[in-house]
């Protein structure tokens, strides 16, 4: 009889060539234990997903309570479901005025994939700028703006009229004109390292898309939900975008993105012509249930300053003499060390110490802390012994 990890090599379609080979039975909080019942501190919460934890009692009991009532009923947007209107709502609540309407769709790319449409399709134009280094997905609109071309070349040729500039770059921005439709943008560079804008970036990149009628789209992909220490990445940096992405934590562990907008912006999809964006599994019952108790666990439990307190705590606990710098904010931290092979014989033993832990894509020479935001102190400092450890073993 063949293993579960033989089976997962012979019949999945594989990532890489080296994938972590990691078998996981059950979760629990920021644990995920082994069949062999070996515990793992979990630093990378499926990226930036598991925010308020694994099997969070409230989030697994909305899951159960919506799956005895109904799961999928109709290609989404054409029957009233509670749990639909219900979050968008919620949403609506706490996001800034004219983040008004929401899109549910299945994931992060597709999210992008419907923000690129509406913005196209707005303002008539084709033009789309986004930052080197930036991550938007693999599809191919998304992977199109991403700002990798080692992820690109070999699925070329992508959609044309697409344009690169560089983060934090003010001098670059003399590329929104009036053939912009829209620039897309991370308000932290997440798989860029943790790259947090500088000299009011964001600020100036509103400003020119305002002066040119182009739309500014925030992916919050990777940054909302607490992740940096605030409910939304756009709240830290007073910049509120034409269009916001989520996804990742939006589903509270199911699979579930959105792109939000304003009613005039959104309504654009409706007609000329009418199904503009359809989707049959987007905003699926199940995973808006699951993301709405999410939601209310973050908020009622105060795990986005739980996020800043234990950021700090790991930013004073991991003092190991490889380390070369700490950065981001929140949890979501870029370890730096010397030299990417440091970094891959990181994650590539932290298992034997308990640890699961990952790379950048577009950053080899830090790696990863990005536990749920659950996480108690006393979890926080087994991890920082943990990790110190690992970089002794390493680094010796």
């Amino acid at each position: 009889m063949f293993s579960n990890r033989s089976l997962f090599i012979r019949h999945l379609g594989q990532t890489s060539p080296t994938p972590m080979l990691l078998e996981v039975d059950k979760t629990e909080g920021i644990y995920l234990y082994g069949p062999d019942g070996k515990r793992y501190i979990d630093l990378v919460s499926g990226v930036s997903v598991s925010n308020t934890g694994h099997r969070h009692p409230r989030v697994v009991e909305a899951v159960k309570r919506q799956v005895d009532k109904y799961m999928h009923l109709m290609v989404y947007g054409e029957i009233i479901q509670s749990p639909q209107v219900q979050y968008a709502a919620k949403l609506a609540e706490l996001l800034p005025a004219g983040l008004d309407v929401c899109y549910f769709v299945n994931s992060g790319s597709e999210a992008v994939e419907g923000a690129l449409k509406v913005a196209k399709r707005f303002t008539g134009r084709s033009r789309i700028i986004s930052c080197r280094n930036g991550y938007h997905g693999s599809s191919h609109g998304a992977l199109s703006i991403q700002g990798s071309e080692y992820f690109k070349t070999s699925f070329r040729p992508l959609l044309p009229d697409t344009h690169l500039i560089d983060f934090n770059d003010i001098q670059s921005l003399d590329s929104i004109d009036n053939r912009t439709a829209c620039v897309v943008i991370e308000p932290v560079q997440a798989e860029g390292g943790v790259i947090f804008p500088q000299n009011d970036f964001l600020k100036k990149v509103k400003e020119k898309c305002a002066e040119h009628g182009a739309l500014l789209v925030f992916d919050e992909i990777q940054t909302g939900f607490g992740r940096i220490g605030n409910l939304f990445a756009m709240e830290r940096f007073g910049v509120t975008p034409d269009i916001a992405l989520f996804a990742k934590a939006l589903g509270g562990g199911m699979p579930l993105g959105a792109f939000i907008s304003s009613p005039e912006i959104m309504s654009t999809l409706a007609s000329n012509p009418a199904l503009g964006h359809i989707t049959t599994f987007g905003g699926h019952p199940v995973c808006c249930a699951a993301g709405l108790a999410s939601l209310q666990v973050l908020l009622e439990e105060n795990l986005v300053d739980n996020c800043g307190v234990q950021s700090e705590i790991f930013k004073a606990n991991l003092c190991h003499p490889a380390i070369r710098e700490i950065r981001g904010e929140g949890l979501l931290l870029a370890v730096e060390m010397d030299n990417p092979e440091q970094v891959k014989n990181i994650v590539t033993r932290a298992t034997e110490f308990g640890l699961v832990i990952d790379y950048f894509l577009f950053y080899a020479n830090a790696f990863r802390i990005a536990p749920p935001l659950s996480i108690t102190r006393e979890e926080t400092l087994d991890a920082c012994r943990l990790i110190n450890n690992l970089l002794d073993a390493v680094t010796q």
